[in-house]
């Protein structure tokens, strides 16, 4: 009964805390709620409180409370109520939390409908967003969003589902698992009271049945890896697929660039134009994803025992791939539009994508002036993969390709450049792609700590034998096949392959590209190595590889030094397990 007061006090006193000029819905049937569920407790203990908080009272009283609270219209109205009250709800709450999360207790949850849920737009009168029949107070949340609170305020009060279609990575159960924790009501109606909304996911092309699917909205694929090691061009319809959102829908025919900016006139260019004012220029290079690799990071627990857990894609070894390129040097542009090199008010190239999210926000990184006007940077503006146009899977009708970098600043259909005295100021240049200590977790990450990631280090993989393989031991050898590549143009001049886990090493024979050369080697070396197998030997074993490049950089034995809670740059040695029998 002292819960039902106390809620009577804050609904009769709301007035003086500056509380909505009338007592909303949502208190009443929070507390109709409380009165129904104290009548019936009160009735089956033969009118005795029993000892201790009941799992479905408390769990009631907390939904009253957090509804309650989102009637008030500042923070301060929150901490106003009687501290007997305040101590209560924070004893109850993993109880409350607990009681939300069980399957039937929804059905005593206080209904609100669509309307009311709109009302609740902003932290001063609390932020509310549904999920199917669910209504969730997520005010506490905002600030802790991964993906910024920008984009979460864009749900408020309304239904997270569009943007969770556009983003998928928020459909895996430990994302619905937090989301409930901020449960506070039903919606009336259910989830069909939400507005429809047309799935931006419905005109993606067609893929290859062959790449190994992470993510279906958006897209994101592996290369197999035997097609890794098969050629040292990887085909266009098995370079793997890296999305952040739809693949946008273009007409070629009507599609031109945009050059402008700082220190330039401004330019349109269709692809046409480009080709016929402009000298082709071809570059062989590897893009690959900086969270390439990352599920061996993943599978490592964190340094020092925190239990922070990496965030990101499942990616194993096929998050690369290696094409032939044709376009124009992104340079020739540049100095065409009329930047001078050394202009001090440019510092840094942004690229625009034209693939964008609900409210028409764009994928966009950058690039610093140096790589972008260099003689040997070798950028380029592309229409052409592997002889053919590039597929609208990988960025067609033109994209951007930056050699010797992170895949995420080949920004795929661009439709803007622009010169600028500043880096781009996009999410995916400041609040991702960026590694730190291992010792970061989530708690303590400042995104501006760390400089976006451009040059990769230096890595390499095993494709064959896979993992777990059986080989036999009548063959008495094992012949490993992988690749390696490094950023910045670096060479790789050694690959080494052990078949003791990495007590003993032997190098492998290269692989390159006829063009490939150091300082511009752009694209992957593969490597094969055959090695014998220990003499009468049966039981498990394991492969090891580890690439070195022209600066002599090479491979950490382990993830513990590199690990970082985005699970980028995993450059650690790569070990494979197999059998022998």
């Amino acid at each position: 009964m002292a819960v039902r007061s106390h809620l009577q006090t804050l609904l009769a006193t709301g007035h003086r805390w500056g509380c909505t000029p009338a007592p909303c819905s949502s208190w009443t049937r929070c507390l109709s709620s409380i009165n129904s569920s104290t009548q019936a407790t009160s009735t089956s203990t033969g009118g005795q409180q029993p000892d201790g908080p009941q799992p479905l009272k408390w769990g009631l009283y907390a939904a009253a409370a957090a509804a309650g609270a989102v009637a008030l219209s500042g923070s301060a109205c929150a901490d106003a109520r009687p501290k007997g009250l305040q101590a209560t709800a924070a004893a109850s709450k993993p109880v409350a939390q607990a009681a939300l999360q069980q399957p039937n207790s929804s059905d005593a949850l206080p209904v609100f409908t669509a309307e009311e849920v709109a009302q609740h737009r902003t932290p001063k009168e609390r932020v509310w967003v549904t999920y199917k029949d669910g209504v969730y107070d997520v005010t506490d949340f905002v600030a802790q969003h991964p993906g910024g609170a920008a984009k979460i305020m864009l749900a408020a009060g309304g239904s997270v589902e569009p943007f969770w279609g556009l983003y998928q990575q928020h459909m895996k159960q430990e994302v619905r698992d937090i989301l409930e924790q901020y449960r506070v009501g039903t919606l009336e109606g259910g989830a069909a009271a939400a507005a429809p909304t047309e799935d931006p996911y419905r005109n993606e092309p067609r893929r290859h049945p062959a790449l190994i699917v992470l993510s279906d909205k958006p897209f994101n694929g592996e290369t197999p890896v035997e097609m890794l090691v098969a050629s040292p061009v990887t085909p266009s319809d098995m370079f793997f697929v890296r999305h952040h959102l739809p693949v946008p829908v273009i007409d070629a025919e009507q599609f031109s660039v945009t050059v402008e900016g700082a220190g330039m006139r401004s330019l349109q260019l269709s692809v046409q134009q480009l080709q016929q004012h402009f000298k082709k220029a071809q570059v062989a290079a590897t893009v690959q994803c900086t969270g390439n690799r990352r599920n061996q990071m993943k599978a490592a627990p964190a340094p020092g025992g925190s239990g922070a857990q990496i965030k990101g894609l499942d990616w194993d070894v096929g998050a690369i791939s290696t094409a032939e390129w044709g376009g124009v040097l992104l340079r020739d542009v540049l100095l065409e539009a009329g930047l001078q090199p050394g202009d001090p008010s440019v510092q840094h190239i942004h690229f625009v994508g034209l693939d964008t999210d609900m409210t028409g926000t764009p994928y966009a990184a950058s690039i610093p002036i140096d790589k972008a006007l260099s003689d040997a940077g070798d950028v380029l503006l592309a229409w052409e993969m592997n002889g053919q146009p590039i597929p609208r899977d990988h960025g067609g009708p033109l994209r951007v390709i930056v050699p010797g970098t992170t895949g995420a600043r080949s920004v795929k259909w661009v439709g803007r450049i622009i010169a600028s005295a500043d880096e781009c100021q996009g999410h995916w240049q400041q609040k991702d792609y960026k590694a730190f200590s291992p010792g970061t977790d989530w708690e303590s990450l400042d995104w501006s700590a760390a400089p976006a990631i451009q040059e990769m280090p230096v890595v390499s993989a095993i494709c064959e034998p896979a993992e777990g393989a059986s080989l036999s031991t009548y063959d008495g050898e094992v012949t490993v096949k992988g690749y390696a590549w490094s950023g910045g143009g670096r060479d790789i001049i050694r690959v080494d392959v052990s078949a003791d886990g990495g007590k003993t090493w032997a190098p492998a024979a290269l692989t390159k590209l006829p063009h490939s050369k150091p300082s511009r080697a752009w694209a992957w070396t593969l490597y094969e190595a055959t090695l014998p197998l220990p003499g009468g030997f049966k039981g498990q074993l394991q492969l090891a590889c580890k690439a070195t490049d022209q600066s002599y950089n090479t491979q950490p034995e382990d993830v513990s030094s590199i690990w970082n809670i985005r699970g980028l740059v995993n450059n650690a040695w790569h070990k494979v397990n197999v059998s022998v029998e």
